[in-house]
């Protein structure tokens, strides 16, 4: 799999799915508690705008090998930790939605630019220093494109048009929450449900909540 191109094409789709959000939306229920403009918020705050930095912060070691392990590490924390970080999204996505400003297209394409940029510039074998500790530079990269990925899906289906991921984006993205799955124990879950063998619980979730 080639990383790098894949989370190009993602961070080009999104730019592209964003340019589809029609002018009165903006206001407009997205996922959950979040409105269209909180959603584009989280989503460029969480895989675009912090690239440049991450990429740019060395790590002394690796600590989270793969992708999936950050997402492992994101379930294994105590649980008031991981409330702060939920309640911490939270705002900055209200907070980077609004600073969107009047013309949010324009504000998440110099994003994307900038992101894409950074990861052209980025070493194959650097190790970065991410919220889940050091990481390898692609591997870091993998959970960017599954956040694009993932978000993507979450506002085409709130503004009803086609999310636009290429098949290769959506591949990377369903093998990684698979291996997130199998990562914290529920991979024989997945794994029937996957296959027509069982169901998943609920509002089942490889990420937390």
């Amino acid at each position: 799999m080639d990383f790098r191109r894949t989370f190009r094409s993602a961070a080009v789709a999104y730019v592209d799915l964003v340019s589809r959000v029609p002018e009165g939306r903006w206001d407009e229920p997205g996922i959950g508690d979040w409105t269209v403009r909180e959603l584009v918020g989280h989503t460029v705050s969480s895989a675009l705008r912090q690239v440049p930095e991450v990429l740019g912060t060395p790590a002394e070691e690796v600590t989270v090998a793969v992708a999936e392990g950050f997402w492992a590490f994101a379930r294994s924390v105590p649980g008031e930790v991981y409330a702060a970080a939920v309640a911490a999204s939270r705002e900055d996505a209200r907070a980077t939605g609004a600073a969107l400003g009047d013309d949010p297209l324009d504000a998440v394409r110099e994003m994307a630019g900038r992101a894409t940029q950074a990861v052209a510039s980025a070493g194959d074998d650097d190790v970065v220093t991410t919220a889940a500790g050091g990481m390898p530079m692609l591997q870091w990269l993998s959970t960017r494109t599954f956040e694009l990925v993932v978000h993507a899906m979450d506002l085409a289906a709130a503004i009803g048009v086609p999310h636009g991921m290429s098949p290769e984006a959506v591949a990377e993205a369903t093998g990684q929450a698979a291996r997130a799955a199998a990562a914290t124990g529920d991979g024989e879950t997945v794994l029937r449900a996957l296959t027509g063998r069982g169901e998943l619980p609920a509002k089942f979730s490889v990420v937390g909540t």
